[in-house]
């Protein structure tokens, strides 16, 4: 397991748990359950940060003695250069020059715009982002994406918030099947189980929110998603059996058969 680790924008990762700010009852347990979570990657919305003055904004100062990497996001954006000007004005204020591209279109579903996000990837590629784009379930755009240049591409496994769990897991193992950079589900989970799934199709992490921070107990749930990232790399990495039809002994009955 030393040797399995995640690289992305030159940063190598020991946790594959992405997880979001927002949300959670009071700083005190948004702080306690990150750091159940183990992860080293934070995103949450630019918009709700206060870029004149970082240092004392209300969602960054309770994290600003940890070593973690911002991965602020374009959400509320429903265009490409709306999107492109909040990743400017992010890295403008010192925050991070790594942006989560997330542009919707439809407050309904939130699902996101792949022309949109296509456009806005290939600007901010060009401009030195590290850019993780967050987007539909689609091998296709996911493979343009990547061809963008996007450090890791984020599909989602179900609509924003939803807790539905996968919904397509078929186009989620074609898209890691595909490609050539790291894939982090993005949106949709729910539980640990469906945390477990994700990470058996062999994607390369997840990133939630909703699902820790409205949890009863947001500090637990936050470990035990962790542990189910944990055990389902294993899972991939060890190779699952194949499915077979019909029974087959584990004891090896045949060699007790009368003769």
């Amino acid at each position: 397991m030393k040797s399995d680790v995640l690289q992305i924008g030159g940063h190598t990762l020991s946790s594959r748990f992405f997880i979001g700010t927002g949300l959670f009852p009071n700083p005190f347990v948004q702080k306690e359950a990150i750091k159940a979570s183990g992860a080293q990657v934070l995103t949450f919305a630019i918009r709700r940060i206060n870029l004149a003055s970082t240092e004392d904004d209300s969602i960054l100062q309770h994290l600003e003695d940890d070593n973690y990497i911002y991965l602020p996001n374009t959400s509320g954006a429903r265009t490409a250069d709306e999107a492109v000007r909040i990743a400017r004005l992010a890295r403008a204020s010192g925050l991070s020059d790594w942006i989560k591209v997330e542009i919707s279109v439809n407050e309904r579903t939130l699902l996101p715009d792949p022309i949109e996000t296509l456009k806005a990837t290939e600007i901010l590629v060009k401009e030195g982002f590290t850019v993780l784009p967050y987007t539909s379930d689609d091998p296709v755009i996911c493979k343009r994406l990547e061809e963008a240049g996007a450090a890791a591409v984020m599909p989602g496994a179900a609509p924003i918030g939803t807790g539905l769990g996968i919904l397509n897991p078929y186009n989620l193992g074609l898209i890691v099947e595909e490609a050539g950079v790291p894939i982090i589900v993005d949106a949709g989970l729910g539980s640990a189980s469906d945390v477990t799934q994700a990470m058996e199709l062999g994607v390369s992490g997840v990133l939630m929110n909703t699902p820790v921070a409205k949890a009863k107990d947001p500090v637990r749930m936050a470990k035990a998603m962790s542990l189910a990232i944990e055990a389902g790399r294993l899972s991939y990495l060890s190779g699952r059996i194949t499915k077979k039809r019909y029974a087959s002994a584990s004891s090896g009955l045949e060699q007790f058969k009368l003769k």
